[in-house]
């Protein structure tokens, strides 16, 4: 089996369209089609189901994207780095959200970048988790951090750690919320107080109230930017409440800058999951930074 046919089958399963999948290998996507149609007329099945946006992989085709992956992977690592591993640096690329990546991962594996033998060079990208574990998928990145669970058998996740969620804002703020009447379920009365967010469609406040209160915030978004180191940074500013990880927030609330304005019997989490294309850990360089990760978190508060 040619295996310049099997690339292109394993990047258009990972990529989930022709289209992109043209882009990712330099080819044109009549191409990118012909390849596809050559291979499955040697399987004698077919491999893909085309949609309207992109194509589904059939049972035969997840069947060899999970059997060819790993190899094409290891074959393309090869040739990446060369057989001389002592003159060559393999190079991990770690994806994930910026915040907890810059607080969190990056400054654990900066620890394996060192000259023990062993060592890799680190290149970090950051995006939501949609972004990364689609560019995980495509070959983007070796290593992914990621809010999300990713289905099917291309992907290998592994719990890696909880982040648990707190309501804060100023002193200031909390001696006006206090002076008034709590609502009926028990919740501080935030009406009038600014939302300070990453999203207008508000997904910490959002969950947070979803959690603790059963119910929907009832203000808009006053202050609105996409990380939540600015975020904490507006909030000690007095801009109004946020819901931030605790790990981010922690030196703030511990200085007084910040306090809990709510202490729930159970504070909302959420998950982070470390995750890799099947088959990959064979690799030596991503298995190390995986267990370092993991290793790591267990001392994560």
């Amino acid at each position: 089996m040619d295996l310049a046919l099997l690339r292109t089958f394993v990047t258009v399963h990972r990529a989930g369209s022709f289209t992109r999948a043209a882009a990712l290998l330099g080819l044109s996507q009549p191409a990118v089609t012909s390849q596809i149609r050559t291979l499955e007329r040697q399987l004698g099945r077919p491999l893909f189901l085309r949609q309207a946006r992109g194509v589904t992989p059939t049972t035969i085709g997840d069947e060899l994207a999970h059997k060819a992956a790993p190899h094409l992977d290891a074959l393309v690592e090869i040739a990446e780095t060369g057989l001389d591993d002592e003159s060559s640096l393999r190079t991990l690329h770690l994806a994930g959200p910026p915040e907890f990546t810059a607080e969190r991962a990056v400054p654990a594996l900066t620890e394996l970048t060192g000259e023990d033998g062993q060592a890799f060079a680190l290149r970090a990208s950051f995006g939501n988790a949609d972004e990364t574990l689609e560019g995980l998928a495509a070959g983007h990145h070796d290593l992914a951090i990621s809010t999300a669970r990713p289905r099917g058998a291309l992907l290998s996740a592994t719990a890696l750690c909880d982040e648990e969620h707190v309501l804060v804002a100023t002193p200031q703020w909390a001696e006006q919320i206090a002076s008034d009447k709590p609502d009926l379920k028990g919740a501080p009365a935030l009406e009038g107080v600014p939302v300070i967010e990453v999203h207008e469609s508000l997904p910490f406040v959002s969950r947070y109230w979803a959690s603790v209160f059963d119910s929907r915030p009832g203000v808009p978004g006053a202050v609105i930017v996409p990380d939540l180191r600015a975020v904490l940074a507006c909030a000690v500013a007095g801009a109004g409440l946020a819901v931030l990880p605790r790990y981010l927030c922690g030196a703030a609330l511990e200085h007084g800058g910040i306090v809990a304005l709510h202490e729930p019997a159970v504070p909302p989490l959420r998950t982070y999951f470390l995750v890799v294309r099947t088959g990959t850990l064979a690799m030596a360089h991503i298995a190390r930074a995986h267990e370092w990760l993991l290793r790591a978190a267990t001392d994560w508060d």
